[in-house]
Protein backbone atom coordinates (compact mmCIF):
# COMPACT_ATOMS: atom_id res chain seq x y z
CA UNK A 1 0.00 0.00 0.00
CA UNK A 2 1.57 3.41 -0.88
CA UNK A 3 1.21 5.79 2.16
CA UNK A 4 -0.71 8.81 0.79
CA UNK A 5 -1.86 8.12 -2.25
CA UNK A 6 -5.49 9.40 -3.32
CA UNK A 7 -4.97 12.03 0.39
CA UNK A 8 -5.36 15.72 0.19
CA UNK A 9 -2.47 17.34 1.81
CA UNK A 10 -3.67 18.49 5.20
CA UNK A 11 -1.70 21.56 5.68
CA UNK A 12 -3.66 24.67 6.92
CA UNK A 13 -3.97 27.87 4.43
CA UNK A 14 -5.47 31.06 5.33
CA UNK A 15 -7.97 31.86 7.85
CA UNK A 16 -10.57 29.23 6.49
CA UNK A 17 -14.18 29.44 5.83
CA UNK A 18 -14.99 30.07 10.09
CA UNK A 19 -12.35 32.60 9.89
CA UNK A 20 -14.24 34.64 7.43
CA UNK A 21 -17.60 33.93 8.68
CA UNK A 22 -15.90 35.76 12.42
CA UNK A 23 -14.17 38.08 10.79
CA UNK A 24 -17.15 39.15 8.41
CA UNK A 25 -19.86 39.15 11.79
CA UNK A 26 -17.27 41.30 13.75
CA UNK A 27 -16.83 43.96 10.68
CA UNK A 28 -21.12 43.95 11.13
CA UNK A 29 -20.93 44.58 14.83
CA UNK A 30 -18.35 47.35 14.50
CA UNK A 31 -20.57 48.99 12.00
CA UNK A 32 -23.62 48.71 13.79
CA UNK A 33 -21.43 49.67 17.14
CA UNK A 34 -19.91 52.92 15.94
CA UNK A 35 -16.41 51.48 15.63
CA UNK A 36 -16.24 52.23 11.67
CA UNK A 37 -17.37 55.94 11.60
CA UNK A 38 -13.99 57.85 11.46
CA UNK A 39 -10.75 56.00 10.27
CA UNK A 40 -8.54 59.44 9.87
CA UNK A 41 -7.25 59.09 13.79
CA UNK A 42 -5.13 56.32 14.43
CA UNK A 43 -6.56 55.94 17.87
CA UNK A 44 -10.10 55.22 15.77
CA UNK A 45 -8.08 52.69 13.55
CA UNK A 46 -6.73 50.61 16.69
CA UNK A 47 -10.41 51.24 18.08
CA UNK A 48 -11.97 49.68 15.01
CA UNK A 49 -9.59 46.78 14.55
CA UNK A 50 -9.48 45.77 17.93
CA UNK A 51 -13.62 45.68 17.82
CA UNK A 52 -13.78 44.00 14.59
CA UNK A 53 -11.42 41.29 15.99
CA UNK A 54 -12.91 41.38 20.03
CA UNK A 55 -16.71 41.44 18.75
CA UNK A 56 -18.21 38.88 21.28
CA UNK A 57 -17.11 41.44 23.82
CA UNK A 58 -18.94 44.33 22.05
CA UNK A 59 -21.82 42.02 21.05
CA UNK A 60 -22.26 40.24 24.09
CA UNK A 61 -20.96 41.88 27.01
CA UNK A 62 -21.27 45.49 26.07
CA UNK A 63 -17.65 46.21 26.09
CA UNK A 64 -16.99 50.06 24.76
CA UNK A 65 -13.25 50.00 23.00
CA UNK A 66 -13.98 53.99 22.37
CA UNK A 67 -13.61 54.58 26.64
CA UNK A 68 -10.55 51.80 26.93
CA UNK A 69 -8.81 52.97 24.03
CA UNK A 70 -8.54 56.47 23.37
Amino acid sequence: MVRGFGRRNMGRRGIGLFGIIYLAVGVLVAGTHGYLVAWNIPGNILEGLVAIVLWPLVALFGVDFHALIA
